[in-house]
């Protein structure tokens, strides 16, 4: 270091090589007044001093940032910098902002070390921007060396991206309307700001910084389009949900570089077989064949052989690359009216993995007997090149079977796979279906609306589509498929990522139990519940004007369906052992079982075993993403079909009442599907008392009574695009009830309310001693 020059000399300016050795060996006291007292510089003396480091600047010998100097390539003690990600290893890594960086690319990338201390602070998340302190050991590393980093402090969050409707004043102003029912502050928008934004668009704003009074400020950054176009509505709900949309650089660079498969190699070649893949019209990728044939094995008279073939995802997206870790992070695939948000880039969803007719694909197959009783017998996975016959929809491969001509708009002809390839799948299917009868899987009838829509992505029309025997056939195989997968994989003793769906609840069944007694319907108590006495129940209400509701009612009874390490079998399906197989191009649940069984059978590259405690960790955070896309798809098409009823406001619909509340109603109209809301309030003025047991709303003046399942007339009073929210008015009479009907409600209801102040402070209590 140089040394201070003596009080009593007179000051000296210092050389270029003693100001830059300096800088070097003092990165955190570099400012232009370290430096002048280092080297006893005052007054006047300063200027030729200030001019030496703007010549050292100019050339590049130093860098300075927030009045520090220090040397290019080093890092300052403390900086500023923006977290990136995480590395292979799962630490968080960062990079200096672009204050710091000035152009020069040599500077170390940080690892973030966590807090361990007494009191730890949160660790940063991607995108924010942190301010760190430098471990002194590593901020001279060399290229290719991480610097070791600890956070001082979380700066700043990301910029916010804000989406709404904007909303043009008369004044050449605007508003934003945001579109999260949460944010409830609108934002100002200057017509400099508003980038030529036309009223009722939908827009991406950024909020501005100011000191003003009135509403906060807000950039238009993006015009996104009408909310009549499913594209612009779709991007709400990926923005609410935090759904990623744009793949990373990296990723799409890994994607664009795989290869596909020319010859079979090592793979079993099963392009002789006349493989085809069923799937929907519009479907986007096909990540399943199928194909069965009559078994010849004399010890299996009547017995069938199916293979099932799913992309071999795992061939291109390998454990802990680029691609791998975004797949995770996105968890499935998103499925919206006309666009998909992919789990995997393009290259791969739609080509490489994607089964195309008439094209070589790699595949992890499984080989299925089955016994003419539709029990399976055997199976084995193997790694196979085929080549997919035809890619059909279900609605020409049923009409082939029924010896129908296909749908006027696909082109496709069937005739030759008719008894080659449909009739022998169709005959597997019956015989497997009598075993699945056998089994007993619980059997909801719910038909599913589909939305219509334009060329511009606007709502046409909402239809029901017809559930076909080809539906029912590739899911009876995929299932199959995937519950030989599990049984592989334990019998490997492989840890497995299994799909899981729980029994009912004990406070759900009791419930459903009183709901049931008061349609006169018993539920046992003894004994376990099956999906089979739930298929009882609604074999009974069948044809019934009860029917729906009693649909509706058992659905809500049931858990969901989530991913776990631990195996307590599927519910719904009567599955002891099940898991996620066949289609690993949008869930990644499949992709973690595809590496898993390429291990068990010693199949080749891809092939991995998870730790446990990563799988756990896997499990719970796919189930999330599903749970994510699952609101995300749902609430798209109520705003598209709330967007598709705004004109009709005033007008009257027939529907079924959907859900009972304490607050109201919740109507389903018949023709759409669309699902409003009626305030108990506006049901006549008067006191509708809640009895949660009947599913209903009494009136406690005139005793009528609304119903789940109840048949209504309704009037449409507002509709909230934005929202996806419509709110109607009754238009029906509810029916009236018996004076005893009426006693037996209140008795409930207050019975129930004296329960809940006993639980309440029975809660109280127990927090009290504790």
């Amino acid at each position: 270091m140089a040394r201070r020059t003596s009080r009593k000399a007179k000051p000296k300016l210092p050389s270029r090589e003693e100001v830059l050795a300096f800088v070097s060996e003092n990165p955190d006291k570099a400012t232009k007044r370290d430096i002048a007292r280092a080297f006893g510089i005052k007054g006047a003396a300063r200027i030729p001093l200030k001019r030496m480091l703007a010549e050292l600047i100019d050339e590049g010998l130093i860098t300075r940032d927030k009045g520090r100097h220090h040397t290019p390539g080093t890092l300052p003690p403390v900086l500023v910098a923006d977290v990136t990600g995480r590395d292979a290893d799962g630490d968080i890594i960062a990079s200096p902002s672009e204050a710091h960086l000035s152009g020069d690319d040599t500077l170390p990338h940080i690892i973030v070390m966590p807090d361990r201390g007494p009191r730890p602070r949160p660790a940063p998340g991607i995108g924010d921007r942190v301010l760190l302190r430098i471990n002194e050991e590593s901020r001279n590393a060399g290229a290719g060396e991480p610097a070791m980093a600890k956070v001082i402090r979380i700066l700043d969050k990301p910029r916010t991206r804000i989406l709404g409707v904007y909303r043009e004043l008369d004044d050449g102003t605007g508003r934003i309307e945001p579109v999260e029912k949460k944010a409830r502050k609108e934002w100002a928008v200057l017509p400099a700001n508003a980038k030529d934004a036309r009223e009722g668009e939908l827009v991406a704003v950024e909020p501005l910084r100011s000191r003003s009074l009135g509403l906060p400020q807000a950039r238009v950054i993006e015009r996104i389009g009408s909310m009549r176009d499913e594209h612009a509505v779709s991007l709400i709900a990926v923005h609410t949900h935090g759904i990623p949309l744009e793949f990373p650089r990296a990723v799409v660079a890994e994607a664009d570089a795989a290869r596909p498969v020319a010859e079979p190699g090592k793979l079993e070649d099963l392009r002789r077989l006349p493989f085809v893949t069923i799937d929907p019209a519009d479907a986007r990728d096909h990540d399943d064949a199928v194909y069965a044939q009559p078994d010849d094995d004399p010890a299996n008279p009547g017995g069938h052989v199916v293979w099932v073939a799913i992309a071999d995802v795992a061939r291109y997206v390998t454990p802990g690359s680029d691609l791998d870790r975004e797949a995770r992070e996105r968890g499935n695939s998103v499925y919206f009216p006309s666009r998909v948000v992919p789990m995997l880039p393009e290259r791969l969803s739609n080509d490489l993995c994607s089964l195309r007719a008439n094209e070589d694909r790699p595949t992890l197959a499984v080989r299925m007997v089955f016994g003419a009783d539709g029990v399976k017998r055997d199976h084995h996975f193997a790694r196979a090149m085929i080549r997919s016959a035809a890619a059909l929809r279900y609605e020409t491969a049923q009409a082939a079977v029924d010896g129908r001509k296909p749908p006027r708009d696909d082109k496709t002809d069937v005739s030759p796979l008719v008894d080659t390839v449909l009739k022998p799948l169709w005959a597997a299917w019956r015989a497997i279906l009598a075993a699945q009868d056998k089994r007993a899987p619980l059997d909801l009838d719910l038909p599913e609306r589909k939305l219509v829509l334009d060329k511009a992505g606007r709502v046409t029309r909402v239809v029901v589509p017809e559930r076909l025997e080809a539906h029912r056939l590739v899911e009876t195989f995929m299932i199959a498929a995937n519950v030989a997968a599990a049984e592989t994989l334990e019998k490997a003793r492989l840890p497995l990522l299994y799909r899981v769906h729980d029994a009912p609840s004990p406070e759900k069944l009791d419930r459903l139990r009183e709901f049931l007694a008061s349609i006169e319907i018993n539920l046992p108590k003894a004994g376990t519940l099956l999906p089979r006495h739930f298929n009882q129940i609604l074999g009974r209400v069948a044809d019934t004007p009860n029917a729906h509701l009693v649909n509706e009612v058992i659905l809500r009874s049931q858990a969901q369906a989530e991913y776990a390490p631990e195996n307590y079998g599927h519910f719904g399906l009567n599955l002891r052992h099940y898991a996620h197989f066949t289609s690993p191009i949008r869930r990644y649940a499949d992709l973690v079982v595809h590496r898993a069984l390429i291990a068990a059978g010693k199949l080749g590259d891809g092939g991995h075993a998870e730790d446990p405690a990563q799988l756990a960790e896997t499990a719970a955070h796919i189930s999330m993403t599903e749970r994510r896309a699952m609101a995300a798809e749902r609430e798209t098409v109520d705003r598209l079909i709330t967007h598709f009823l705004a004109d009709r406001v005033g007008a009257r619909f027939p529907g079924k009442i959907a859900g009972v509340t304490r607050v109201g109603l919740f109507v389903k109209l018949d023709d759409t599907g669309a699902d409003g809301f009626v305030p108990a309030g506006s049901i006549d003025g008067t006191y509708w008392r809640y009895d949660e047991t009947g599913q209903q709303l009494v009136s406690d003046a005139s005793g009528e009574a609304f119903r789940l399942g109840d048949t209504v007339d309704v009037r449409l009073v507002e509709a909230v695009p934005v929202a996806g929210a419509l709110r109607f008015e009754i238009l029906s009479d509810g029916k009236r009830l018996s004076a005893a009907e009426r006693r037996a409600v209140r008795a409930r209801s207050e019975g129930r309310g004296a329960r809940s102040r006993k639980d309440t402070r029975r809660r109280g209590a127990i927090r009290r001693r504790r």
